[in-house]
């Protein structure tokens, strides 16, 4: 007998975004001798996110696709600019799912009903820009967050 396309049990490995880093940047004019600070921050990286899907039945899905990894947030740039946010990964799970941790076997979550979201893994948040620093004291700050 073949092998049954009902899977109830995958291991698979999340990773969720990093945050991106704050820029350093300074203003820069022609009839402006001293600018002063205007770097932007950096976007949050992007969450794991299970969703609950009542027309999905087993786990089959998940079985080819064991790494799942959301995107990076970009760094910031001039002009008090953020950078973009990470994408997001949804995964679909069937109703009833329940969550362990592999390598605690700590239980952390179960999916009961359609459309239900629950964020499995937060991502990253993002590093503030040069702009965040000034003050009458530090007047020129030349430091920004990393992500």
């Amino acid at each position: 007998m073949a092998d049954s396309n009902f899977i109830d049990y995958v291991k698979i490995l999340c990773r969720s975004g990093k945050g991106g880093a704050g820029s350093r940047h300074f203003y820069r004019a022609k009839y402006i001798p001293k600018g002063g600070p205007d770097g932007g921050d950096g976007g949050r990286g992007g969450h794991i996110i299970l969703r609950g899907n009542k027309h999905m039945w087993t786990l089959l899905p998940l079985k080819y696709q064991r790494h799942v990894f959301a995107g990076n947030g970009s760094a910031g740039t001039g002009n008090r600019s953020s950078g973009k946010d990470g994408e997001d990964k949804i995964i679909e799970v069937p109703c009833g799912t329940v969550v362990f941790d592999a390598e605690t076997g700590e239980f952390l979550c179960e999916v009961t009903q359609d459309g239900e979201e629950i964020k499995l893994l937060k991502g990253g948040k993002g590093g503030l820009g040069n702009w965040h620093f000034k003050s009458a004291t530090n007047q020129t700050p030349r430091y920004a967050q990393p992500g």
